[in-house]
């Protein structure tokens, strides 16, 4: 199993049509996206949320009724790329990285399991990021596709926002991506990563209370640096109107993407999607 490098899946295509998947994973969710990638049309775009948080037997139990349920995903494709979504991860500076040791910069943070397979992404600006994949659902995907990429979400979402364009690198600017129940915080001055980390959060008041915790810690002014958010927030939602009150200069994240969504493909809102969609 090899993560952080792209690998053409095999299949029995006879189609023109030039089709990557990614495909999101989380203990309380999964999300499926399919690009035609000549077109550059998105043609499949589907949120599964459960009820609950479940373990990773149960959630590839899930997955399996989705692909019996699901059509479309069992059209043939050319390419695939699988994101996990959780908190079990650290950065660490590429020139201190040691592979032989990649648990040992996670056991500060997480509890490790001598069975658990330690998984590393090398990402711009000598950043390393080690985290634990779900094995499971890894060998269920190679059964049914072969070799193909894997991913932490938050390393798509580190690499993605280093390399968007702003009009002023100097000032600092707080990325927060939100997901059902936590939120990743990623911080940015001077075109450089400063922090990035994720919260598990149940009310509103824990939402804003991590954001202006970690400004506080960092010398942060709410009054000067930048709010931006994407992932699953909009205007109308309590998070937002909360930071809104202690935060003067808060914007959703612009346009990030070059597709075009056919008509049954279309959220709702694309930034909830954020990850799934930049990972094409």
């Amino acid at each position: 199993m090899v993560t952080g490098q792209k690998f053409t899946v095999t299949t029995n295509n006879q189609n023109d049509s030039n089709k990557k998947l990614s495909i999101q994973v989380s203990l309380d969710g999964l999300s499926f996206c399919i690009l035609n990638q000549d077109s550059k049309k998105i043609c499949y775009l589907k949120k599964f949320e459960f009820e609950k948080q479940l373990d990773p037997i149960k959630v590839l139990s899930r997955i399996e009724s989705i692909y019996e349920q699901e059509e479309e995903l069992r059209q043939p494709v050319d390419e695939v790329i699988l994101l996990f979504s959780n908190s079990l991860f650290t950065l660490v500076p590429e020139e201190l990285f040691d592979e032989e040791n990649a648990a040992g910069y996670l056991k500060f943070n997480t509890r490790i399991l001598k069975t658990d397979f330690i998984a590393s992404d090398k990402l711009d600006q000598g950043i390393v990021n080690v985290y634990i994949p779900y094995t499971n659902i890894i060998n269920y995907f190679f059964d049914k596709y072969g070799e193909f990429e894997y991913r932490h979400g938050l390393s798509v979402l580190i690499d993605s926002l280093l390399n968007h364009k702003v009009e002023n690198e100097e000032s600092p600017r707080l990325y927060v991506h939100v997901q059902k129940n936590s939120y990743e915080l990623l911080i940015i001055e001077n075109g450089k990563l400063t922090f990035a980390n994720s919260f598990e959060y149940e009310t509103r008041e824990d939402f804003l209370y991590y954001l202006l915790f970690t400004a506080e810690q960092l010398n942060l002014d709410p009054r000067k640096f930048e709010l931006i958010l994407l992932g699953d927030i909009k205007k109308d939602s309590e998070e937002y109107n909360m930071c809104w009150d202690y935060i003067k200069n808060i914007s959703f994240l612009g346009p990030f993407h070059p597709f075009i969504f056919e008509a049954q493909a279309q959220p709702k809102e694309e930034l909830s999607d954020y990850l799934l969609i930049k990972s094409l």
